[in-house]
C-alpha cells in the first residue's frame, strides 16, 4: 500500500518515527510530508533516511513531477500525525499553501487526523469546528488520548500511541470500499471490557480471566468508524486504543457507576466485560493468616444486575442495549434465556473454556437479537467479530 504520512509541526513529531517504522516493516511504500515548520522538530533527512523517499514541505522541488497533485492522486491512505490545531484549520478551509496541504486536497483516498496539541487548544470552540468539518468531508479525525503533554500539563491532547495509531489507520484503509467505512460517524458509544475484581481482603480478590481484548477490539474498531467512544476498562493491562476516551473500574459496583454516570449520552452501549455475579459479603480489612484451623467460609452477595439496570434504566429512545454471554454447555440454549432474562437488543454469545475466548486473539459467537434473529460468526479475529457486531447494531439504531 502506498501511504502517505503528514507530520504537522508538533512536539509529538517525534512519535511519527515509530509510526514509519511500524508502516515500513509491514511492507508499505510511505512518502513522508512534512510542514515547514514540523522540521524544526524532526529534519528532512531523518524522514528520508527512515522512509527510503525524499522528504520534502514544497511544492517547489521535483516540480517536473507535479508532486503537489501527483502524491495526493497516487495515495491509498494519507494520515497525519501530528495534527496540529493549525494544520486542521489550513485543511478544513481548503488553504494549500505548502505541500502536504496540497495533498490533503488532492487525495482521494481515506486520510485519517491525528490531532495533538495542548487541553485548550484542542477544547476552543474554533478547532472543534474545525474537527467537525473535516469529518463532514470524510476524513477520521482520532480523539487525542489523555496524558502527560509538553512540560508539566496533563489533559486530552496527547498523540495517541504510534501501535495504535498503525492499526487504526490500516483498519480506516480497509474498509475503504465498503459502504459503512464511516457509519458510525456522529454517534456516541459506549463499551465495557475486562474483568471486575471483588475484595476478600487487601491482598486477595475474587476475579475472572477475562483480559479485555474482545472489548477494546469494539471500542477500536467503533473509533474507525467515525464514533466517539467511551472505554469503561475493568482491571485490563492493554494499551489505550487510539481515538477512545477510557475510565478506569475495579469491582462490578464501581463499573455500574461509571457506565450508568456515562449511558446517558451514547447511541449505543455493549456490554463486553465479565462483570462478578458475586462478591465477599464482609471483606477483611486486614489480610486474612493462616492459623492452622480451617478458614472461615466466605460469605457471598449478588453484585448489582448491569445490563438488566440498562435495559430498565434506557437512557433514551432508540438506545441499542448489547449484552455479552460466556457460557459453557448448551451456549446458544444458555444464550437464549439470558436474553429473555436481560431484555437486551442483541446478546452476543460464545463459548469459553479450553483455551476458546479469553484471553486469546481469535473468537467466534453467536448473536441473539431480540426479534428472534441468529448470526453466526466464524473464528476469526476480535476485530471481526467486532465489526459485525456494529453492523447489527447500526441496523437497529434509528436514522439521524
Amino acid at each position: 500500500m502506498r501511504i502517505v504520512l503528514g507530520v504537522g509541526a508538533g512536539i509529538a513529531a517525534y512519535k511519527a518515527c515509530e509510526l514509519l517504522r511500524l508502516f515500513t516493516e509491514a511492507g508499505h511504500s510511505v512518502r513522508v510530508v512534512p510542514t515547514p515548520d514540523s522540521l524544526n522538530f524532526v529534519g528532512a533527512a531523518t524522514w528520508a533516511a527512515l522512509s527510503g523517499q525524499p522528504a520534502v514541505a514544497t511544492a517547489f522541488e521535483d516540480v517536473h513531477q507535479v508532486p503537489h497533485v501527483r502524491i495526493g492522486q497516487d495515495a491509498d491512505l494519507v494520515i497525519v500525525a501530528p495534527a496540529t490545531a493549525d494544520l486542521m484549520a489550513r485543511a478544513a478551509a481548503g488553504m494549500s499553501g505548502d505541500l502536504l496541504t496540497a495533498v490533503l486536497l488532492t487525495a482521494r483516498c481515506p486520510v485519517v487526523y491525528a490531532p495533538a496539541m495542548h487541553t485548550e487548544m484542542w477544547e476552543h470552540p474554533a478547532t472543534q469546528a474545525n474537527v467537525a468539518r473535516l469529518r463532514s468531508y470524510g476524513a477520521l479525525v482520532v480523539e487525542p488520548a489523555s496524558g502527560r503533554l509538553t512540560g508539566a500539563d496533563s489533559g486530552p491532547g496527547r498523540l495517541p500511541e504510534p501501535a495504535e495509531l498503525f492499526a487504526t489507520a490500516l483498519r480506516a484503509a480497509d474498509r475503504a470500499a465498503a459502504a459503512t467505512a464511516l457509519d458510525l460517524a456522529g454517534r456516541t458509544v459506549l463499551v465495557s471490557a475486562g474483568g471486575t475484581r471483588e475484595d476478600i481482603d487487601p491482598v486477595r480478590y475474587l476475579g475472572n480471566r477475562s483480559s479485555g481484548r474482545q472489548g477494546y477490539a469494539l471500542a477500536a474498531t467503533a473509533a474507525s468508524r467515525g464514533a466517539r467512544v467511551t472505554l469503561v476498562a475493568a482491571n485490563t493491562e492493554l494499551p489505550d486504543p487510539a481515538g477512545v476516551r477510557v475510565v478506569r473500574a475495579t469491582s462490578a459496583r464501581d463499573l455500574r457507576d461509571k457506565i450508568l454516570a456515562e449511558a446517558a449520552a451514547a447511541d449505543a452501549v455493549v456490554m463486553a466485560a465479565a462483570v462478578a455475579d458475586f462478591r465477599p459479603a464482609r471483606p477483611s480489612e486486614s489480610k486474612i493468616k493462616k492459623t492452622g484451623a480451617p478458614p472461615e467460609p466466605i460469605a457471598l452477595v449478588e453484585n448489582p444486575d448491569v445490563l438488566r439496570e440498562l435495559v430498565a434504566t434506557r437512557a433514551r429512545p432508540g438506545q441499542v442495549i448489547v449484552g455479552f454471554a460466556a457460557e459453557t454447555g448448551d451456549v446458544l440454549a444458555h444464550g437464549r434465556a439470558k436474553l429473555a432474562a436481560k431484555g437486551c437488543d442483541l446478546l452476543v454469545v460464545n463459548q469459553v473454556g479450553n483455551g476458546l475466548a479469553f484471553g486469546t486473539a481469535d473468537n467466534e459467537a453467536v448473536v441473539l437479537g431480540a426479534d428472534g434473529s441468529e448470526t453466526k460468526i466464524s473464528r476469526g479475529p476480535k476485530e471481526a467479530l467486532a465489526d459485525v457486531v456494529w453492523d447489527l447494531v447500526m441496523s437497529r439504531m434509528p436514522a439521524r
